[in-house]
């Protein structure tokens, strides 16, 4: 038996996560939104559907799942029957005042570990605990290692001396991560433009002012490459991870203003599904930045978020593809400019997941070369 569901998470001013779960009806065990398949509605658009009725919640689900897991499902005549549950991330964007099972189920927002504590099913407790880990603790005897081998490196007489007056690390984590707090505002805000409505011009400009915040980040972080005597990597690899996160937001910016240009207010399935995938890349991104602080412990987490960043890349360029195919045929028979103006933002969009695929392979790279 296959079944889809949502998994509702947040992210805090601050950066840190947390997930919405319900009470199931019958047990009263802490659940995600799930439900059965719908005919003829993809996976993600069902279980936006069974957010909306059991928690009353909206928001921009992933297409590409999260992953999933099995439970024992009970019969209405008695029995169990095994049923399989695609998760996808559900990026809640708002609560509503009145939804179809409003008072059957109990609502409560939990940090990520504890809510992987709190629900039962196995599969999906590693499901939940792997949604956003934290960067490890290297611990005193790692640290102790660390610290002699930096020892160990350092110059002798004058050059020791010369070396200790020089400033060191700078501030380039801080702002990997700065610029990554852009990325997630700006996909947001994508995903939102691309929904239509009365708000489109607040959405415009709220992309717009997160391309201005990342090039200002990327300005401090050029002027530091400059001036910074040692850095924690290389030079070149310093510019090109924050090269393409720049990209990346650069390009949400030039499908805003394509939009805008256009006057778009309808927007195809296909594109509303890229924006979505853009909103998971930009939360992957974030949270692979804070581990680079200690790549040799957090190289293994590193590879598992740049290797679901390539899925998703792949996963666009199918949508695409088939929004593409859909638009020309659509075009030829009513009015040819619609496929130029419709091409020009799939194009964007492309680039924009196309970037975040640049952006795994920079922290690949780090990891290869550092780790």
């Amino acid at each position: 038996m296959r079944q889809i569901a949502a998994l509702p998470y947040t992210t805090d001013p601050d950066g840190s996560m947390r997930i919405l779960l319900i009470t199931s009806r019958d047990t009263k065990r802490w659940v995600i939104p799930k439900g059965n398949r719908i005919k003829g509605l993809p996976g993600h658009r069902a279980a936006e559907l069974e957010a909306y009725e059991e928690a009353g919640i909206h928001g921009i689900a992933c297409p590409a799942p999260l992953g999933h897991y099995r439970y024992a499902k009970r019969r209405r005549k008695g029995g169990d029957r095994e049923a399989t549950v695609d998760v996808f991330p559900l990026a809640v964007t708002g609560q509503l005042g009145q939804w179809p099972e409003q008072g059957q189920r109990e609502l409560r927002w939990f940090p990520v570990a504890e809510a992987a504590c709190a629900v039962d099913e196995p599969d999906l407790q590693s499901l939940i605990a792997a949604f956003r880990e934290p960067p490890r603790n290297p611990g005193w005897f790692f640290r102790m290692l660390l610290w002699l081998q930096d020892k160990r490196n350092e110059r002798t007489g004058m050059l020791r001396w010369f070396h200790a007056l020089m400033p060191k690390q700078g501030r380039f984590f801080e702002q990997f991560e700065d610029h990554a707090v852009t990325l997630v505002a700006g996909a947001d805000s994508l995903a939102r433009l691309l929904k239509g409505g009365p708000d489109m011009a607040e959405h415009i400009k709220a992309i717009s002012d997160k391309e201005h915040e990342a090039d200002d980040i990327i300005r401090d972080v050029l002027q530091d490459v400059r001036r910074i005597f040692v850095t924690p990597f290389d030079r070149s690899a310093i510019t090109g991870l924050i090269g393409v996160m720049d990209d990346a937001i650069d390009q949400m910016n030039q499908t805003a203003k394509a939009i805008a240009l256009f006057e778009v207010q309808d927007f195809a399935p296909q594109m509303q599904d890229m924006s979505a995938i853009i909103v998971e890349c930009a939360r992957i991104t974030a949270e692979a930045m804070p581990l680079l602080r200690s790549l040799n412990i957090n190289g293994g987490r590193l590879h598992e978020l740049t290797e679901r960043l390539v899925k998703l890349e792949g996963h666009a360029d199918i949508l695409h593809e088939a929004g593409l195919k859909t638009l020309y045929h659509a075009a030829r028979a009513g009015n040819p400019m619609d496929f130029v103006v419709g091409n020009e933002i799939y194009a964007h969009l492309e680039k924009v997941t196309d970037r975040f695929e640049d952006v795994a392979n920079e922290i690949s790279g780090l990891v290869i070369d550092h780790a």
